[in-house]
């Protein structure tokens, strides 16, 4: 272990000081290639010149139920029906498949499913912060998820899908000439308010006092739509990509000045109305209130005592002032000093005689009775502060906000910064005009490549947060390049290009394994054959429900929890009504996040390797591990779907038409003529056997896996 560390100091100390001077491939302008001969679909063309080259024989087509299992959850991340089934099947035109195609991303479905792609890589969480204390944003964050589910379901423009997250305004920044010769910016779509849960989420304290709404903006903006690892340069320059420290810190400068506000959602009527309940609450409870004070005084004051007399005299001193004569300074101790001095109520009852404690319990109980009127809706946004705006930026090589280096100012900018940026208009105006620029060489392709790897299970550029050094080349750059200027053609549409590749022979692929193109390319990275590829967390959980016909597809809403918090920690989380009651959702609602000291996602999540979003989740880690078959064969979910799934069998008719609907339903096909054989005489004409059945199938690897 001491050789491998002092390896790694060598190694360290032999980098070099100043990032080379690289041409990375991914900062050259993109050109479209022509397009090879041989193929009539694009993407066909340029992946054939490889298999060509490398003697591999493409996989023909899967069949129909297969490609309709694909594309379904593909695309809406639920499994087809059996009348979906039906009809794909009696639809022999040569358009069948397209028509599939424009009806799954038609689907309002469609965005829930690519809105958590998205989220996992923009580091969406319900909850998150440290103990004591959780995000500002929590309560309202799922708005933005339920932006971008929206936006990508009108298929609003991918360069208008990012100025939404970080300006708030999808059509930019930059003022126009009207018809009576005056510039105006362009409105604000309303809605675009919600995107900017993207920023404000960063915030673990209400006046962000780590910076962090700036310095997750850097390290998620820069990774999640150029491609780079701008975070690296955080503490020193870039060891392997030409970015600067100083560029990291110019980039922060962009957000720096951002602070959050909370936005009311409530209509004049309803805050009237809000504010005669909370009226009429304090007035029920004040009497109360009063009552258990006078009750506790004298406890309350001896114990507050004796813990004041234990205090340093200089701080004790301080206490003992009155907080109207406590200099700032003074302040601040009395504050710190604050948990040191509170008196709790199991405290006190220590010190009562029983006949005090019985009428303190009924005081409390009463109390407690009396319940606060639910608040009024509201979410968090970030805004630009005047007094921020005109704070400096400087260099933090500690990373402590609270150490900045005085000496090393930098002003606001961005790595790859061109000459002529104009920041006139605002800060990040400046920055978002560039970075959604049609000629930005990184913008369309790491886009492109997110929606490749999200059809196929690996993106042409194995690594689609880093298209830096490390990050290797693409597999296919000359088709990479076409699909990003094609991307550009079609004004950035996601649709478009969804539809693009899943018309390519390549998807439409069978996916069983060759022996002969195993021995040339093992990894399949030439795509000869479609890429097997398991259920996340999520699609697992919805087919589940689905097939039991328990699932509620309703669009929106705040998040469902099915974990129970630590009492210690609930007195800092959010309030009774954050959460949805309903827990038969899509599992895109279901809460995510962390805290150190309480669960709040649920075993499910952390079985299936869902991340909590403290950092951006490219690329899922997929393991195989006892707690996922354990929930396959045990969980309580499971065994309620099994029972329901069964019942539903049962009304299909007979004991062969049952298994029938058992297997279309679970895993979208109808069982082969020895399926069918095997499982009748398992049931042995008994149909409460189904349930034993439907428990077999939820735990077949062809409901885990789509092919």
């Amino acid at each position: 272990m001491t050789l491998r560390i002092f390896s790694l100091v060598l190694f360290v100390a032999a980098l070099p000081a100043q990032p080379p001077k690289l041409k990375l491939w991914s900062l050259q302008p993109v050109a479209p290639p022509a397009v090879p001969a041989g193929a009539p679909h694009p993407v066909d063309a340029f992946i054939g010149v490889q298999h060509q080259a490398k003697g591999l024989r493409p996989n023909g087509p899967a069949d129909k139920l297969t490609l309709l299992r694909r594309a379904t959850f593909d695309l809406t991340g639920l499994p087809p029906t059996p009348a979906e089934q039906d009809a794909f099947l009696a639809d022999n035109s040569p358009t069948a498949y397209e028509k599939l195609l424009d009806r799954l991303l038609a689907d309002e479905q469609h965005g829930v499913r690519y809105a958590r792609h998205w989220l996992d890589v923009l580091r969406y969480a319900d909850m998150d912060g440290n103990d004591g204390g959780v995000m500002p944003a929590s309560g309202s964050i799922w708005r933005w998820r339920d932006w971008m589910i929206q936006a990508l379901n009108d298929d609003i423009p991918y360069d208008q899908f990012v100025r939404a997250q970080i300006l708030g305004n999808r059509h930019g920044g930059r003022p126009t000439l009207t018809v009576f010769g005056t510039r105006a910016r362009a409105e604000a779509m309303p809605q675009d308010q919600f995107a900017l849960g993207f920023l404000s989420r960063a915030a673990l304290t209400g006046n962000d006092r780590d910076q962090d709404i700036a310095i997750q903006a850097v390290e998620t903006i820069s990774s999640a739509f150029l491609g780079m690892t701008v975070a690296c340069a955080k503490c020193h320059d870039h060891r392997f990509d030409p970015i600067k420290q100083s560029d990291y810190y110019a980039m922060k400068a962009l957000f720096d000045p951002l602070a959050l506000r909370t936005v009311s959602l409530a209509t004049p009527e309803q805050i009237y109305a809000y504010g005669k309940a909370v009226d009429a609450y304090r007035r029920r409870k004040e009497p109360v209130d009063q009552a258990i004070e006078k009750l506790i005084a004298p406890y309350h004051e001896k114990l507050y005592a004796e813990r004041v007399s234990m205090l340093p005299p200089d701080v004790r001193a301080i206490v003992l002032k009155p907080e109207r004569k406590r200099t700032e300074a003074e302040q601040k101790i009395a504050d710190d000093y604050f948990p040191v001095l509170r008196i709790d109520p199991p405290k006190m009852k220590a010190i009562m005689p029983a006949e005090v404690v019985k009428a303190y319990d009924a005081l409390l109980k009463e109390q407690r009775e009396i319940k606060a009127p639910a608040g009024l809706e509201s979410h968090v946004i970030v805004e630009e502060d005047a007094a921020r705006l005109q704070r400096p930026t400087y260099i933090l090589t500690s990373g402590d906000p609270a150490k900045p280096e005085k000496d090393k100012p930098v002003a606001p900018g961005f790595p790859f910064q061109p000459a002529d940026t104009d920041f006139r208009y605002g800060r990040r105006e400046g920055f978002v005009d560039w970075l959604t620029d049609k000629e930005n060489p990184l913008f369309a392709r790491v886009a492109v490549n997110r929606v490749w790897q999200r059809h196929f299970g690996q993106g042409l550029q194995k690594s689609p947060s880093d298209f830096g050094l490390l990050g290797g080349r693409p597999t296919h750059p000359q088709l990479l390049d076409y699909l990003a200027s094609e991307f550009t053609r079609h004004n950035f549409s996601m649709k478009w290009l969804h539809k693009f590749l899943m018309t390519s022979a390549a998807y439409r692929m069978d996916s069983r394994p060759v022996a002969a193109n195993q021995k040339i390319d093992p990894a399949n990275d030439l795509l000869w054959r479609f890429r097997l590829q398991r259920l996340e967390a999520e699609p697992l959980w919805d087919a589940i429900l689905s097939s039991a016909g328990e699932l509620d597809r309703t669009i929106g809403g705040k998040s469902f929890q099915i974990v129970k918090t630590d009492s210690k920690q609930s007195i800092f989380l959010p309030k009774d009504g954050t959460f949805a009651a309903r827990k038969n959702r899509r599992a895109a609602y279901m809460t995510r996040g962390y805290i150190p000291s309480t669960e709040v996602m649920a075993h499910f999540l952390q079985s299936f390797d869902v991340d909590d979003g403290r950092t951006p989740c490219p690329v899922r880690t997929q393991t195989v591990t006892a707690p996922q078959a354990l929930f396959s064969m045990n969980d309580p979910l499971i065994e309620d779907a099994t029972a329901k799934l069964a019942a539903r069998a049962r009304k299909a008719g007979d004991l062969p038409a049952a298994v029938q609907l058992a297997y279309r339903e679970t895993i979208g096909r109808p069982p082969s003529p020895a399926e069918l054989d095997r499982a009748l005489s398992y049931l042995g004409g008994d149909a409460a056997k189904l349930e034993g059945l439907a428990w077999l199938l939820y735990n077949l690897d062809e409901f885990l896996f789509v092919r």
